[in-house]
Protein backbone atom coordinates (compact mmCIF):
# COMPACT_ATOMS: atom_id res chain seq x y z
CA UNK A 1 0.00 0.00 0.00
CA UNK A 2 1.34 3.42 -0.95
CA UNK A 3 0.12 6.90 -1.87
CA UNK A 4 -0.42 6.20 -5.60
CA UNK A 5 -2.45 3.06 -4.76
CA UNK A 6 -4.72 5.03 -2.43
CA UNK A 7 -5.07 7.91 -4.88
CA UNK A 8 -6.54 5.43 -7.34
CA UNK A 9 -9.51 4.92 -5.00
CA UNK A 10 -10.70 8.44 -5.65
CA UNK A 11 -11.52 11.28 -3.26
CA UNK A 12 -15.07 10.21 -2.43
CA UNK A 13 -14.15 6.62 -1.60
CA UNK A 14 -11.24 7.79 0.54
CA UNK A 15 -13.54 10.19 2.38
CA UNK A 16 -16.00 7.36 3.07
CA UNK A 17 -13.19 5.17 4.37
CA UNK A 18 -11.93 7.94 6.67
CA UNK A 19 -15.39 8.40 8.15
CA UNK A 20 -15.69 4.66 8.65
CA UNK A 21 -12.25 4.29 10.21
CA UNK A 22 -12.72 7.28 12.52
CA UNK A 23 -16.04 6.05 13.87
CA UNK A 24 -15.50 5.39 17.57
CA UNK A 25 -11.96 6.82 17.43
CA UNK A 26 -12.02 10.23 19.12
CA UNK A 27 -8.37 10.95 18.36
CA UNK A 28 -8.85 10.27 14.65
CA UNK A 29 -11.94 12.49 14.55
CA UNK A 30 -10.06 15.35 16.19
CA UNK A 31 -7.25 14.99 13.66
CA UNK A 32 -9.72 15.08 10.80
CA UNK A 33 -11.43 18.17 12.21
CA UNK A 34 -8.07 19.92 12.43
CA UNK A 35 -7.22 19.00 8.83
CA UNK A 36 -10.62 20.24 7.63
CA UNK A 37 -10.15 23.46 9.60
CA UNK A 38 -6.79 23.86 7.90
CA UNK A 39 -8.47 24.04 4.51
CA UNK A 40 -10.46 27.05 5.72
CA UNK A 41 -7.45 28.91 7.08
CA UNK A 42 -5.23 29.14 10.18
CA UNK A 43 -7.94 31.03 12.07
CA UNK A 44 -10.19 27.99 11.97
CA UNK A 45 -7.33 25.76 13.14
CA UNK A 46 -6.65 28.16 16.01
CA UNK A 47 -10.30 27.97 17.03
CA UNK A 48 -10.26 24.16 17.03
CA UNK A 49 -7.04 24.08 19.05
CA UNK A 50 -8.41 26.60 21.53
CA UNK A 51 -11.49 24.47 22.12
CA UNK A 52 -9.47 21.29 22.54
CA UNK A 53 -7.04 22.90 24.98
CA UNK A 54 -9.98 24.15 27.05
CA UNK A 55 -11.45 20.63 27.12
CA UNK A 56 -8.14 19.10 28.27
CA UNK A 57 -7.81 21.76 30.97
CA UNK A 58 -11.30 21.03 32.32
CA UNK A 59 -10.82 17.27 32.43
CA UNK A 60 -10.41 15.66 35.86
CA UNK A 61 -10.39 11.95 34.97
CA UNK A 62 -7.26 10.04 35.97
CA UNK A 63 -5.06 8.95 33.07
CA UNK A 64 -3.73 5.44 33.69
CA UNK A 65 -0.87 3.80 31.84
CA UNK A 66 -3.25 2.38 29.23
CA UNK A 67 -4.51 5.84 28.25
CA UNK A 68 -1.21 7.70 28.58
CA UNK A 69 -0.24 7.07 24.97
CA UNK A 70 -3.56 8.50 23.73
CA UNK A 71 -3.05 11.62 25.86
CA UNK A 72 0.46 12.10 24.50
CA UNK A 73 -0.80 11.71 20.92
CA UNK A 74 -3.54 14.26 21.59
CA UNK A 75 -1.08 16.77 23.04
CA UNK A 76 1.33 16.26 20.16
CA UNK A 77 -1.48 16.78 17.65
CA UNK A 78 -2.37 20.14 19.23
CA UNK A 79 1.28 21.18 19.44
CA UNK A 80 1.88 20.38 15.78
CA UNK A 81 -1.30 22.18 14.76
CA UNK A 82 -0.03 25.31 16.49
CA UNK A 83 3.45 25.17 14.95
CA UNK A 84 2.59 23.87 11.47
CA UNK A 85 -0.64 25.76 10.80
CA UNK A 86 -1.29 28.68 13.12
CA UNK A 87 2.22 30.00 13.81
CA UNK A 88 3.31 29.85 10.18
CA UNK A 89 0.50 32.17 9.13
CA UNK A 90 0.25 34.26 12.29
CA UNK A 91 3.25 33.96 14.66
CA UNK A 92 1.66 36.24 17.28
CA UNK A 93 -1.43 34.05 17.56
CA UNK A 94 0.75 30.94 17.47
CA UNK A 95 2.79 32.35 20.35
CA UNK A 96 -0.33 33.01 22.43
CA UNK A 97 -1.64 29.50 21.76
CA UNK A 98 1.69 27.89 22.66
CA UNK A 99 1.69 29.72 26.00
CA UNK A 100 -1.81 28.40 26.57
CA UNK A 101 -0.62 24.90 25.64
CA UNK A 102 2.21 25.10 28.18
CA UNK A 103 -0.29 26.25 30.78
CA UNK A 104 -1.96 22.83 30.51
CA UNK A 105 0.95 21.14 32.27
CA UNK A 106 -0.40 21.56 35.79
CA UNK A 107 -3.85 20.14 34.99
CA UNK A 108 -2.30 17.26 33.04
CA UNK A 109 0.26 16.22 35.67
CA UNK A 110 -2.27 16.45 38.49
CA UNK A 111 -4.18 13.54 36.96
CA UNK A 112 -1.53 11.23 35.57
CA UNK A 113 1.77 9.57 36.41
CA UNK A 114 4.72 10.52 34.21
CA UNK A 115 7.48 8.53 35.88
CA UNK A 116 8.79 7.59 32.43
CA UNK A 117 9.11 11.24 31.40
CA UNK A 118 7.22 10.89 28.12
CA UNK A 119 4.64 13.59 28.85
CA UNK A 120 7.09 16.19 30.17
CA UNK A 121 9.00 15.63 26.93
CA UNK A 122 6.02 16.99 25.01
CA UNK A 123 6.04 20.19 27.07
CA UNK A 124 9.81 20.58 26.75
CA UNK A 125 9.30 20.32 22.99
CA UNK A 126 6.68 23.06 23.27
CA UNK A 127 9.23 25.34 24.98
CA UNK A 128 11.55 24.82 21.99
CA UNK A 129 8.64 25.64 19.67
CA UNK A 130 7.91 28.73 21.73
CA UNK A 131 11.42 30.04 21.13
CA UNK A 132 11.13 29.46 17.39
CA UNK A 133 7.74 31.19 17.18
CA UNK A 134 8.84 34.09 19.40
CA UNK A 135 11.73 34.75 17.05
CA UNK A 136 9.24 35.32 14.20
CA UNK A 137 6.53 37.14 16.13
CA UNK A 138 6.54 40.93 16.17
CA UNK A 139 6.57 41.14 19.95
CA UNK A 140 8.59 43.54 22.06
CA UNK A 141 11.29 41.87 24.21
CA UNK A 142 9.79 43.43 27.35
CA UNK A 143 6.39 41.95 26.55
CA UNK A 144 7.95 38.53 26.02
CA UNK A 145 9.81 38.95 29.32
CA UNK A 146 6.49 39.70 31.05
CA UNK A 147 5.04 36.49 29.62
CA UNK A 148 8.05 34.53 30.87
CA UNK A 149 7.71 36.16 34.29
CA UNK A 150 4.05 35.16 34.54
CA UNK A 151 4.79 31.58 33.40
CA UNK A 152 7.51 31.12 36.00
CA UNK A 153 5.00 31.87 38.75
CA UNK A 154 2.64 29.10 37.66
CA UNK A 155 2.60 25.71 39.35
CA UNK A 156 5.74 24.15 37.92
CA UNK A 157 6.06 20.47 37.08
CA UNK A 158 9.33 20.95 35.23
CA UNK A 159 7.84 22.29 32.00
CA UNK A 160 9.68 25.59 32.42
CA UNK A 161 13.08 24.20 33.50
CA UNK A 162 14.81 25.52 30.37
CA UNK A 163 12.43 28.37 29.54
CA UNK A 164 14.90 31.23 30.13
CA UNK A 165 17.95 29.77 28.32
CA UNK A 166 15.76 28.61 25.44
CA UNK A 167 14.13 32.02 25.02
CA UNK A 168 17.33 34.00 25.64
CA UNK A 169 17.96 34.77 21.92
CA UNK A 170 14.40 36.04 21.48
CA UNK A 171 14.55 38.07 24.69
CA UNK A 172 17.84 39.72 23.86
CA UNK A 173 19.56 42.19 26.18
CA UNK A 174 16.48 44.35 26.70
CA UNK A 175 14.21 41.41 27.47
CA UNK A 176 16.71 39.83 29.83
CA UNK A 177 17.23 43.08 31.69
CA UNK A 178 13.47 43.57 32.06
CA UNK A 179 12.98 39.98 33.24
CA UNK A 180 15.79 40.31 35.77
CA UNK A 181 14.26 43.53 37.07
CA UNK A 182 10.85 41.93 37.55
CA UNK A 183 12.20 38.80 39.26
CA UNK A 184 14.46 40.85 41.52
CA UNK A 185 11.49 43.04 42.48
CA UNK A 186 9.46 39.90 43.25
CA UNK A 187 12.23 38.63 45.54
CA UNK A 188 12.06 41.88 47.51
CA UNK A 189 8.28 41.96 47.79
CA UNK A 190 7.27 41.08 51.36
CA UNK A 191 5.02 38.07 51.72
CA UNK A 192 1.78 38.67 53.54
CA UNK A 193 1.00 35.80 55.87
CA UNK A 194 -2.67 34.88 56.15
CA UNK A 195 -4.28 35.10 59.58
CA UNK A 196 -3.47 32.13 61.80
CA UNK A 197 -7.07 30.95 61.68
CA UNK A 198 -7.00 30.96 57.88
CA UNK A 199 -3.72 29.08 57.39
CA UNK A 200 -4.15 25.71 55.73
CA UNK A 201 -2.10 22.89 57.20
CA UNK A 202 -1.05 20.32 54.59
CA UNK A 203 1.40 18.19 56.53
CA UNK A 204 3.52 17.68 59.59
CA UNK A 205 7.29 17.66 60.12
CA UNK A 206 9.54 17.13 63.14
CA UNK A 207 9.68 20.91 63.50
CA UNK A 208 5.90 21.24 63.56
CA UNK A 209 2.99 21.72 61.15
CA UNK A 210 3.56 22.44 57.46
CA UNK A 211 1.36 25.17 56.01
CA UNK A 212 0.39 25.73 52.40
CA UNK A 213 1.58 29.37 52.43
CA UNK A 214 5.02 28.29 53.69
CA UNK A 215 5.38 25.81 50.84
CA UNK A 216 4.29 28.49 48.35
CA UNK A 217 6.88 30.92 49.68
CA UNK A 218 9.63 28.28 49.57
CA UNK A 219 8.70 27.51 45.96
CA UNK A 220 8.86 31.21 45.13
CA UNK A 221 12.35 31.56 46.62
CA UNK A 222 13.57 28.52 44.69
CA UNK A 223 12.09 29.88 41.46
CA UNK A 224 13.71 33.27 41.97
CA UNK A 225 17.17 31.81 42.61
CA UNK A 226 16.91 29.41 39.68
CA UNK A 227 15.72 32.14 37.31
CA UNK A 228 18.40 34.63 38.34
CA UNK A 229 21.10 31.98 37.88
CA UNK A 230 19.82 31.23 34.38
CA UNK A 231 19.67 34.92 33.51
CA UNK A 232 23.23 35.34 34.78
CA UNK A 233 24.39 32.41 32.65
CA UNK A 234 22.58 33.69 29.57
CA UNK A 235 24.16 37.13 29.94
CA UNK A 236 27.63 35.95 30.99
CA UNK A 237 27.27 37.53 34.44
CA UNK A 238 29.49 35.43 36.71
CA UNK A 239 28.99 37.79 39.66
CA UNK A 240 25.22 37.64 39.23
CA UNK A 241 25.40 33.85 39.30
CA UNK A 242 27.58 33.82 42.42
CA UNK A 243 25.26 36.29 44.16
CA UNK A 244 22.54 33.64 44.28
CA UNK A 245 24.56 31.67 46.86
CA UNK A 246 25.28 32.80 50.38
CA UNK A 247 28.72 32.50 51.99
CA UNK A 248 27.93 29.07 53.47
CA UNK A 249 26.70 27.67 50.17
CA UNK A 250 29.80 28.91 48.33
CA UNK A 251 31.91 26.65 50.53
CA UNK A 252 30.16 23.56 49.15
CA UNK A 253 32.64 22.07 46.65
CA UNK A 254 30.16 21.58 43.82
CA UNK A 255 28.80 25.13 44.18
CA UNK A 256 32.32 26.58 44.29
CA UNK A 257 33.09 24.64 41.12
CA UNK A 258 30.06 26.10 39.32
CA UNK A 259 31.05 29.63 40.28
CA UNK A 260 34.70 29.02 39.34
CA UNK A 261 33.74 27.68 35.91
CA UNK A 262 31.88 30.91 35.15
CA UNK A 263 34.70 33.10 36.40
CA UNK A 264 37.13 31.06 34.33
CA UNK A 265 34.98 31.49 31.22
CA UNK A 266 35.18 35.25 31.79
CA UNK A 267 38.99 35.20 31.98
CA UNK A 268 39.05 35.67 35.77
CA UNK A 269 41.27 32.69 36.57
CA UNK A 270 42.82 33.97 39.80
CA UNK A 271 39.38 34.75 41.25
CA UNK A 272 38.22 31.28 40.24
CA UNK A 273 41.14 29.72 42.13
CA UNK A 274 40.35 31.81 45.21
CA UNK A 275 36.73 30.62 45.19
CA UNK A 276 37.85 27.00 44.91
CA UNK A 277 40.49 27.28 47.62
CA UNK A 278 38.06 28.91 50.04
CA UNK A 279 35.62 26.02 49.64
CA UNK A 280 35.63 22.90 51.76
CA UNK A 281 37.58 20.00 50.30
CA UNK A 282 35.47 17.14 48.90
CA UNK A 283 35.22 14.20 51.27
CA UNK A 284 37.44 11.24 50.51
CA UNK A 285 34.51 9.00 49.60
CA UNK A 286 33.10 11.52 47.13
CA UNK A 287 33.97 11.05 43.46
CA UNK A 288 31.90 13.68 41.65
CA UNK A 289 35.08 15.53 40.59
CA UNK A 290 33.34 18.88 39.95
CA UNK A 291 35.67 20.72 42.33
CA UNK A 292 38.78 18.84 41.21
CA UNK A 293 38.07 19.33 37.49
CA UNK A 294 37.37 23.03 37.98
CA UNK A 295 40.64 23.44 39.88
CA UNK A 296 42.60 21.53 37.25
CA UNK A 297 41.18 23.76 34.50
CA UNK A 298 41.95 26.86 36.56
CA UNK A 299 45.54 25.81 37.21
CA UNK A 300 46.04 25.22 33.49
CA UNK A 301 44.59 28.65 32.73
CA UNK A 302 47.00 30.21 35.23
CA UNK A 303 49.98 28.54 33.55
CA UNK A 304 50.62 26.05 36.37
CA UNK A 305 50.55 22.72 34.47
CA UNK A 306 52.67 20.78 36.98
CA UNK A 307 50.17 21.47 39.75
CA UNK A 308 47.35 20.48 37.39
CA UNK A 309 49.15 17.21 36.67
CA UNK A 310 49.58 16.55 40.38
CA UNK A 311 45.82 16.97 40.85
CA UNK A 312 45.05 14.59 37.99
CA UNK A 313 47.29 11.95 39.58
CA UNK A 314 45.70 12.54 43.00
CA UNK A 315 42.22 12.00 41.50
CA UNK A 316 43.38 8.76 39.97
CA UNK A 317 45.27 7.57 43.04
CA UNK A 318 42.36 8.26 45.39
CA UNK A 319 39.42 7.18 43.26
CA UNK A 320 41.01 5.11 40.46
CA UNK A 321 39.54 7.58 37.99
CA UNK A 322 40.38 6.32 34.50
CA UNK A 323 39.51 9.69 32.94
CA UNK A 324 42.03 11.54 35.08
CA UNK A 325 44.72 8.95 34.45
CA UNK A 326 44.20 9.21 30.68
CA UNK A 327 44.46 13.01 30.87
CA UNK A 328 47.57 12.68 33.02
CA UNK A 329 49.30 10.25 30.63
CA UNK A 330 48.34 12.29 27.57
CA UNK A 331 50.34 15.26 28.84
CA UNK A 332 53.56 13.33 29.54
CA UNK A 333 56.54 13.33 27.15
CA UNK A 334 56.95 10.35 24.83
CA UNK A 335 58.03 7.14 26.59
CA UNK A 336 57.46 8.65 30.03
CA UNK A 337 53.83 7.69 29.70
CA UNK A 338 54.69 3.97 29.49
CA UNK A 339 56.47 3.96 32.87
CA UNK A 340 53.75 6.13 34.39
CA UNK A 341 51.02 3.78 33.19
CA UNK A 342 52.83 0.78 34.66
CA UNK A 343 53.16 2.61 37.97
CA UNK A 344 49.45 3.49 37.86
CA UNK A 345 48.42 -0.11 37.21
CA UNK A 346 50.60 -1.28 40.09
CA UNK A 347 48.79 1.22 42.29
CA UNK A 348 45.38 0.02 41.08
CA UNK A 349 46.23 -3.63 41.63
CA UNK A 350 47.24 -2.84 45.21
CA UNK A 351 43.97 -1.00 45.93
CA UNK A 352 42.34 -2.13 49.18
CA UNK A 353 38.87 -2.36 47.63
CA UNK A 354 38.82 -5.45 45.43
CA UNK A 355 35.73 -4.30 43.51
CA UNK A 356 37.18 -0.84 42.84
CA UNK A 357 40.41 -2.35 41.55
CA UNK A 358 38.63 -4.99 39.46
CA UNK A 359 36.32 -2.51 37.74
CA UNK A 360 39.23 -0.21 36.90
CA UNK A 361 41.52 -2.96 35.56
CA UNK A 362 38.77 -4.53 33.47
CA UNK A 363 37.66 -1.25 31.91
CA UNK A 364 41.14 0.29 31.43
CA UNK A 365 41.71 -2.48 30.07
CA UNK A 366 44.44 -4.43 31.83
CA UNK A 367 42.94 -7.92 31.73
CA UNK A 368 46.09 -9.80 32.71
CA UNK A 369 46.27 -7.81 35.92
CA UNK A 370 42.51 -8.09 36.51
CA UNK A 371 42.71 -11.88 36.19
CA UNK A 372 45.66 -12.05 38.56
CA UNK A 373 43.73 -9.91 41.05
CA UNK A 374 40.72 -12.25 40.92
CA UNK A 375 42.78 -15.40 41.36
CA UNK A 376 44.84 -13.89 44.19
CA UNK A 377 41.87 -12.46 46.12
CA UNK A 378 39.09 -14.87 45.15
CA UNK A 379 37.97 -15.30 48.75
CA UNK A 380 37.08 -11.58 48.91
CA UNK A 381 34.69 -11.67 45.96
CA UNK A 382 31.15 -10.57 46.84
CA UNK A 383 28.70 -12.42 44.63
CA UNK A 384 25.99 -9.90 45.42
CA UNK A 385 27.76 -7.37 43.18
CA UNK A 386 26.54 -9.07 40.02
CA UNK A 387 26.21 -5.81 38.07
CA UNK A 388 30.03 -5.56 38.19
CA UNK A 389 31.06 -9.22 38.29
CA UNK A 390 29.01 -10.26 35.26
CA UNK A 391 30.64 -7.87 32.76
CA UNK A 392 34.03 -8.62 34.33
CA UNK A 393 33.51 -12.34 33.76
CA UNK A 394 32.47 -11.69 30.16
CA UNK A 395 35.58 -9.56 29.57
CA UNK A 396 37.97 -12.14 31.04
CA UNK A 397 36.37 -15.31 29.63
CA UNK A 398 38.34 -15.34 26.37
CA UNK A 399 41.93 -15.28 27.65
CA UNK A 400 41.47 -15.84 31.38
CA UNK A 401 38.92 -18.64 31.84
CA UNK A 402 39.92 -19.45 35.43
CA UNK A 403 39.38 -15.87 36.61
CA UNK A 404 36.06 -15.72 34.75
CA UNK A 405 35.05 -19.00 36.39
CA UNK A 406 35.82 -17.68 39.86
CA UNK A 407 33.69 -14.58 39.23
CA UNK A 408 30.79 -16.73 38.08
CA UNK A 409 31.17 -19.07 41.05
CA UNK A 410 31.04 -16.12 43.44
CA UNK A 411 27.63 -15.16 42.06
CA UNK A 412 26.38 -18.76 42.11
CA UNK A 413 27.51 -19.25 45.70
CA UNK A 414 25.84 -16.05 46.86
CA UNK A 415 22.51 -16.87 45.19
CA UNK A 416 22.40 -20.35 46.75
CA UNK A 417 23.81 -19.43 50.16
CA UNK A 418 21.31 -16.59 50.57
CA UNK A 419 18.46 -18.56 48.92
CA UNK A 420 17.84 -15.79 46.37
CA UNK A 421 15.37 -17.72 44.26
CA UNK A 422 14.93 -14.75 41.90
CA UNK A 423 18.56 -15.24 40.85
CA UNK A 424 18.46 -19.00 40.39
CA UNK A 425 17.95 -18.76 36.63
CA UNK A 426 21.04 -16.55 36.38
CA UNK A 427 23.01 -18.86 38.67
CA UNK A 428 22.01 -21.86 36.53
CA UNK A 429 23.20 -20.01 33.41
CA UNK A 430 26.45 -19.12 35.16
CA UNK A 431 26.99 -22.79 36.03
CA UNK A 432 26.55 -23.72 32.36
CA UNK A 433 29.08 -21.04 31.44
CA UNK A 434 31.49 -22.52 33.99
CA UNK A 435 31.14 -25.90 32.28
CA UNK A 436 32.11 -24.33 28.97
CA UNK A 437 35.05 -22.46 30.50
CA UNK A 438 36.31 -25.59 32.26
CA UNK A 439 37.44 -26.99 28.94
CA UNK A 440 39.79 -24.03 28.51
CA UNK A 441 41.21 -23.99 32.04
CA UNK A 442 44.51 -25.81 31.87
CA UNK A 443 45.12 -25.88 35.60
CA UNK A 444 42.65 -25.06 38.37
CA UNK A 445 45.53 -24.84 40.83
CA UNK A 446 44.25 -24.98 44.41
CA UNK A 447 40.68 -24.28 43.25
CA UNK A 448 38.16 -27.08 42.79
CA UNK A 449 37.72 -28.47 39.32
CA UNK A 450 34.33 -27.99 37.70
CA UNK A 451 33.14 -31.50 38.62
CA UNK A 452 34.39 -31.14 42.20
CA UNK A 453 32.64 -27.74 42.45
CA UNK A 454 29.32 -29.26 41.35
CA UNK A 455 29.72 -31.99 43.99
CA UNK A 456 30.12 -29.30 46.66
CA UNK A 457 27.01 -27.51 45.43
CA UNK A 458 24.96 -30.70 45.49
CA UNK A 459 26.15 -31.54 48.97
CA UNK A 460 25.58 -28.07 50.45
CA UNK A 461 22.49 -27.01 48.51
CA UNK A 462 20.72 -30.25 47.65
CA UNK A 463 17.36 -28.85 48.83
CA UNK A 464 17.42 -25.89 46.43
CA UNK A 465 15.17 -27.77 43.99
CA UNK A 466 14.29 -24.62 42.06
CA UNK A 467 17.91 -24.15 41.12
CA UNK A 468 18.60 -27.80 40.24
CA UNK A 469 15.46 -27.96 38.10
CA UNK A 470 16.78 -25.05 36.04
CA UNK A 471 20.23 -26.67 35.79
CA UNK A 472 18.80 -29.90 34.40
CA UNK A 473 16.33 -28.17 32.06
Amino acid sequence: MNVPNLEALGARRLAELLIELSTGDAAAKRRLRLELAGTEGPGEVAGEVRKRLATIARSHSFVDWQNRRALIADLETQRRAITEHVAKADPAEGLELMWRFLGLAASVFERCDDSGGSIIGVFHGAVDDLASIAGRAAIKPERLADDVFQALQEIDYGQYDELIPTLAPALGKAGMAHLKQRITALSRTPVTKPPAASRRQIGWASSGPIYEDDIAETSRRIMVRHALRQIADATGDADGFAAQYDAKARKVPSVAAEIAERLLAGGRSQEALTVLDEAERPSKGWSGFEWEDARIATLEALGRPQEAQAMRWACFATHLSAAHLKDYLKRLPDFDDVDAESRALDHAEAERSLLKALVFLVTWPAHDRAARLVVTRAMELDGDQYEFLTPAADALAGKHPLAATLLLRAMIDFALREARSSRYKHAARHLMDCAGLARSVGDFGHFATHDAYIEVLRREHSRKSGFWTLVSA
